[in-house]
């Protein structure tokens, strides 16, 4: 029913959209960064940030502040705001909401698996956890030996259930191994999700399809370039590429059998929507690639507020605001470290 979203949407969703515009006005501007970019201390940060939405969390924070507590308190704040939405959504918002927290269950998993693999403490592990990405038996995680384990122990009862059926194998957990299982995870996660906005229909399954699609192709040529010059087989490689994307299927061809960089780069140049990223890069260089990938999806997602009645603006407005975690988090650490000179290296501005 493309087109006629405008006649129920506001029923349900018409307050949280609203809600979701009015946090968007939020978000820190360009002015905002170019004042944290010039301060000397980590002290001078919170009390630019005290001006901001993010002053009720921060302004009894004491001296001498740390950058883990700057991140953890800007963190916070979006976890309440989520929490606020989702207590307030109906179906199928509720669940738009809740897929959007899986690809933090996925990294919180990976996270405790490795960790423990390389024998830390599990409460240690725990409070590096992303909050939006918690469930009830993630403590458990530590016992797991190898893939099945780890199923049956305690992932069976989570959303990421149906994620495991691909990733269910015997083979103890090492590196490479967990390294495979996060890809099949999300490449599983990023399909059901597609799937999922396709049959909500309208501008939502428009929008979120361009915008998952992107992190399917940028996944995608991430996956690539980690794997070159490692054990993975061409055919492995490729059973990690979602199915859908503007790479999907013959991008996928291509990249499988990808030797360095400057080959990705031939396949991503055929791409005039990727052209301008990688434009923007040296030959041989990948180090900031990052960064333009980050630069167009943010572009991307601030143009999603354009249009009105869909869901869209939900996963913006999360990611837009992960992103500013990054900012923030990057420009402390340069501050706390005294690299000033490389401050503007990672921050990705975002109106």
């Amino acid at each position: 029913m493309y087109g006629f979203e405008a006649m129920t949407f506001n029923i349900h969703g018409g307050y949280l959209e609203a809600i979701v515009r009015g946090h968007r006005s939020g978000l820190l501007t360009a002015a905002d960064y170019n004042n944290l970019c010039q301060c000397e201390t980590l002290d001078d940060i919170k009390m630019h940030l005290t001006a901001t939405e993010y002053g009720p969390y921060l302004q009894n924070e004491p001296s001498p502040l740390h950058t883990t507590t700057i991140v953890e308190k800007c963190t916070l704040k979006l976890v309440d705001e989520y929490k606020h939405m989702l207590c307030q959504a109906t179906e199928p918002l509720s669940t738009f909401l809740e897929y959007i927290t899986y690809g933090h269950m996925i990294d919180n998993v990976v996270l405790i698996v490795t960790g423990t693999l390389h024998e830390r403490d599990v409460q240690e592990l725990l409070e590096k956890c992303h909050p939006l990405g918690m469930f009830d038996s993630i403590a458990t995680l530590a016992v797991a030996q190898n893939m099945r384990e780890l199923y049956r122990l305690v992932l069976v009862d989570t959303p990421l259930a149906p994620y495991f059926s691909e990733c269910i194998t015997s083979e103890d957990l090492d590196d490479m191994n967990i390294e495979i299982m996060r890809n099949t995870l999300y490449k599983a996660y990023l399909e059901d999700f597609y799937q999922f906005c396709q049959k909500l229909g309208g501008a939502t399954a428009e929008i979120m399809s361009d915008l998952l699609a992107f992190e399917a192709d940028r996944r995608a040529v991430n996956i690539t370039i980690n794997s070159i010059g490692t054990e993975l087989t061409r055919d492995d490689r490729k059973k990690l590429y979602s199915s859908f994307g503007l790479l999907y299927p013959y991008g996928h061809e291509e990249l499988a059998v990808c030797d360095d960089i400057d080959q990705v780069r031939g396949v991503m140049e055929k791409y005039p929507p990727y052209q301008p990223i990688f434009s923007k890069l040296s030959y041989g260089e990948s180090q900031m690639l990052d960064k333009a990938f980050y630069e167009e999806e943010v572009k991307r997602l601030c143009l999603s507020f354009e249009q009105q009645f869909h869901y869209g603006v939900f996963f913006a407005y999360m990611r837009l605001k992960e992103q500013e975690i990054r900012n923030l988090m990057w420009i402390s650490e340069c501050v706390a470290q005294n690299q000033k000179s490389r401050v503007h290296d990672s921050v990705v501005f975002i109106f």
